[in-house]
C-alpha cells in the first residue's frame, strides 16, 4: 500500500491488523502525518475493537513535542487554498469540501488570514473542518489569530486529534 492508496483506503480492523509494519505505518501516516506517532499505532496491534484504537490514537497523542505537533500540521493543505487541496491533500478536499462552495470573497479572505497566521505563528491554521461552512473555519481563524504561539501549538495539537479520531472512525470499519 503506498502512500497516496494509503489515504483513501477503508479497511477491516482484521485487515488493518493483517498489513505489515510498513503498511500500517503508511496507513497511520495518512491519518496524522507524525512519524511517531504511527509507528506507535503500528506498534500497539493488533486491535481487538475500533474504541481500542481510538483510545489507542488518542493515548498515543497524549503531550506531543512542539516537533511532532509541527511534522503532524504538514500533513494538511492551507484551508481555503483550494488549488493545493485539489492537488495534493485529496483527504482535505474531502474534509473542506464546504470550502469550495464558499463566495469568492470567504475564500480570498480565508487565503489572507492564513497567511497572516502563518506569519505569525510559522505553521498553518489546523481545526477539525469537518462540518463546518466557510464562514465558520474563518470566524476561528479570525478569533484564533490573537492567540499566542503556544496556545495555537496546544489548540492545533487538539485539533489533530479530532481529525485524526474522525479519519480513524471513517476508515477503519
Amino acid at each position: 500500500m503506498s502512500n497516496a492508496s494509503a489515504e483513501n483506503t477503508t479497511l477491516t480492523l482484521a485487515q488493518l491488523n493483517a498489513l505489515t509494519g510498513e503498511q500500517a505505518c503508511a496507513f497511520f501516516l495518512s491519518i496524522c502525518h507524525c512519524q511517531r506517532w504511527a509507528q506507535d499505532m503500528d506498534s500497539a496491534r493488533p486491535y481487538a475493537t475500533v474504541p481500542s484504537l481510538l483510545g489507542a490514537a488518542a493515548d498515543y497523542w497524549k503531550n506531543p513535542t512542539e516537533e511532532e505537533i509541527l511534522e503532524s500540521f504538514t500533513g494538511h493543505a492551507r484551508i481555503g487554498d483550494l488549488s493545493a487541496m485539489e492537488k495534493k491533500y485529496s483527504a482535505a478536499a474531502k474534509e473542506q469540501g464546504q470550502v469550495a462552495s464558499a463566495s469568492r470573497a470567504v475564500i480570498e479572505q480565508l487565503f489572507e488570514d492564513n497567511n497572516r497566521y502563518f506569519e505569525k505563528n510559522g505553521f498553518i491554521f489546523v481545526v477539525c473542518a469537518s462540518g463546518k461552512s466557510a464562514r465558520e473555519m474563518l470566524g476561528l481563524l479570525q478569533q484564533r489569530l490573537s492567540n499566542s504561539r503556544g496556545q495555537e501549538l496546544a489548540t492545533g495539537a487538539a485539533e489533530q486529534a479530532k481529525i485524526s479520531e474522525l479519519r480513524l472512525s471513517q476508515r477503519v470499519i
